[in-house]
């Protein structure tokens, strides 16, 4: 693992349309469970987790991309098909040997979410080959 000089306050941003697969209902395609259909959280974290790898994409190297680590956010509105839902990251700095960001998500009525998400950088090759491993 890497770290790098990446200025605090550095940004990134990631934006989406709510669709139909983007409903905590399409979760649970067989409809075992019961879910709402608006915007689902785990969209909503990885929408985050964009918005901050984004941020993060002018100190990569060949070969490297970022990976997260730790997401603690809370989902507070409700977003229906059709709106659009932003998210934003704000490098804090580093946590131990990870990059730590403010990430926060709106919508046309306001925000939708906040808390903070951890990143690191990986080698591309070192990951899946340790992703491979597992099914060993």
């Amino acid at each position: 693992m890497t770290t790098r000089d990446l200025p605090v306050g550095a940004r990134g941003e990631a934006s989406l349309i709510v669709q139909e697969s983007d409903l905590a209902c399409a979760l649970s395609p067989a409809h075992l469970d019961s879910f709402p259909r608006v915007f689902a959280t785990a969209r909503m974290v990885a929408l985050m987790e964009m918005a901050a790898a984004r941020a993060m994409k002018r100190i990569l190297e060949e070969g490297e991309l970022t990976a997260g680590v730790l997401v603690d956010v809370t989902h507070t509105a409700a977003t229906p098909v059709g709106g659009k839902v932003t998210a934003a990251a704000r490098f804090l700095g580093m946590a131990g040997k990870f990059y730590e960001f403010e990430v926060s998500a709106s919508d046309d009525a306001g925000e939708v979410g906040r808390g903070t998400h951890r990143r690191a950088i990986v080698q591309h090759d070192r990951l899946l080959e340790g992703a491979e491993r597992r099914r060993r």
